[in-house]
């Protein structure tokens, strides 16, 4: 098994936390839900829990209401571009991986999470917000980390784009529908997301990640496309490939919310072996 060329920089824990809280060039994202974060969270810790902001339009018009709502939502933050933003939950989750997705996908380019989240973190946590002055945020798309319904049509197929599929079984087989239609893109390899998650919930280790999916038939040389239902999961997916080595891989931000609630695009019904 060939090993990671070179990981990227996509993950912090708990030491690097302890070391760093004081810095003022390092801002902290809580992505939980509005209720657990006002239970207790991490100090100086900012809320945003980007469940809510659903996006699966991925046409050029789609996509500037999407822009638009990325510049809101940073600007709400207080984010810059210069400084490190690291998004957490109570592990490494979907939510903390979308805000990491979305804010480089927005051209920043020192996003992070917290690996293992709450779960793996001693510190202690608070109840009080603090204060933090909006800024104006803009982004600089990053079209590298973007699969768009039309990107995928045009490379159904190809030998040089693979498509993952990392919704649970049940909505890959049909099972569970959660759309106009059921069933999944053609051709893709699938794997339920959690499967890149520790039992204790953390990321697993790079080459634990490499070997796996490896052993799915993902290919490193290819285009990786992972897409699940919102384009959550499938951000978890996206960190988890880079972890791995995997160097080109694109966030299908629509995925099964837009793919299989339209009439005109292909459809596969993969059938649970007997």
């Amino acid at each position: 098994m060939t090993q990671p060329d070179s990981t990227p920089t996509l993950l912090v824990d708990a030491r690097w936390l302890e070391q760093h809280r004081g810095d003022s060039n390092v801002i902290l994202i809580d992505t939980r839900p509005a209720k657990e974060y006002w239970e207790g969270h991490l100090a100086g810790a900012r809320h945003f829990d980007p469940f809510p902001f659903h996006h699966k339009d991925t046409s050029d018009r789609g996509m500037e209401e999407f822009h638009g709502q990325l510049e809101w939502i940073f600007s709400a933050l207080g984010i810059t571009g210069r400084e490190t933003v690291v998004f957490y939950e109570n592990d490494s989750g979907m939510r903390a991986a979308r805000g990491l997705w979305a804010l480089q996908y927005a051209g920043h380019r020192n996003a992070l999470m917290l690996d293992g989240g709450l779960k793996a973190a001693s510190a202690k946590l608070t109840t009080d917000a603090e204060k933090f002055a909006r800024t104006n945020f803009r982004i600089e798309p990053n079209p590298a980390v973007f699969a768009s319904y039309a990107h995928i049509v045009d490379r159904i197929g190809s030998p040089d784009v693979q498509i993952f599929d990392v919704r649970s079984a049940g909505e890959y087989f049909s099972e569970r529908i959660r759309a106009r239609h059921g069933g999944a893109i053609p051709l893709a390899i699938h794997q339920d997301w959690t499967s890149a998650q520790s039992t204790e919930g953390h990321f697993k280790t790079p080459a634990e990640l490499r070997a796996n999916f490896e052993s799915l038939g993902l290919d490193s040389g290819c285009e990786i496309i992972p897409y699940c239902q919102g384009g959550y999961r499938a951000a978890h997916a996206y960190v988890a490939l880079k972890l791995a080595g995997y160097r080109n891989v694109r966030n299908y931000l629509g995925s099964w919310a837009e793919w299989g609630n339209r009439d005109d695009l292909p459809i596969e019904h993969p059938r649970r072996k007997p």
